[in-house]
């Protein structure tokens, strides 16, 4: 894991972690797209609230620094090492959203699609649409958020998974960024 200070904004690299600001020039991993939270710090612990063992709610997440000719956001939250992150075996997908509005700057704690401008949700690994938090069922698991800006605004694509959400949008990412957490059942 590395800490590298690109024009005065903070990029971590190697660990799935990718935030940065305008003129951030590390590697293919930096990101001119912000995007955080105000719920739990980077690689931090996400409080139980948003998970199976408390309100089951989506945190809350600010979004910055938009790039130009934006025509949409997609957001897709997993889980890599499920199901035990001593031997994973799959990426469980928690959440997929797209079609969000380019203006987006936040996402409520507790958002949904329907209560996001033009948002489409897509299912879980649940086979539901909508957000289901962590709730590992061996040890302690890293949670990835997401976030893309696209250059089109997707067509429905009726409920897709991650895979189909991945497929439209191939050759459409202006950019993206990502925040991650972790959490261990008590």
């Amino acid at each position: 894991m590395m800490l590298v200070a690109a024009k005065r904004k903070w990029v971590w690299l190697g660990c799935g972690l990718v935030f940065g600001g305008a003129g951030t020039s590390v590697a293919k991993e930096s990101s001119a797209l912000r995007f955080s939270s105000t719920a739990f710090s980077a690689g931090g612990a996400i409080p139980a609230r948003y998970t199976c063992q408390g309100s089951n709610l989506s945190p809350p997440f600010d979004i910055d620094d938009m790039p130009a000719g934006s025509k949409s956001l997609a957001l897709i939250a997993d889980d890599p090492d499920a199901p035990d992150p001593a031997a994973p075996k799959t990426t469980w997908v928690h959440w997929v959203v797209y079609n969000l509005a380019p203006d987006t700057k936040n996402l409520a704690e507790g958002a949904a699609a329907h209560s996001l401008t033009g948002a489409r949700a897509g299912l879980n690994d649940w086979k539901v649409t909508g957000y289901r938090g962590p709730c590992p069922p061996i040890g302690k698991h890293r949670y990835v958020f997401k976030l893309y800006a696209l250059d089109v605004q997707l067509p429905d694509l009726h409920r897709p998974n991650k895979a189909a959400l991945e497929k439209a949008m191939h050759g459409h990412v202006l950019d993206h960024a990502e925040w991650m957490g972790t959490y261990q059942k008590k």
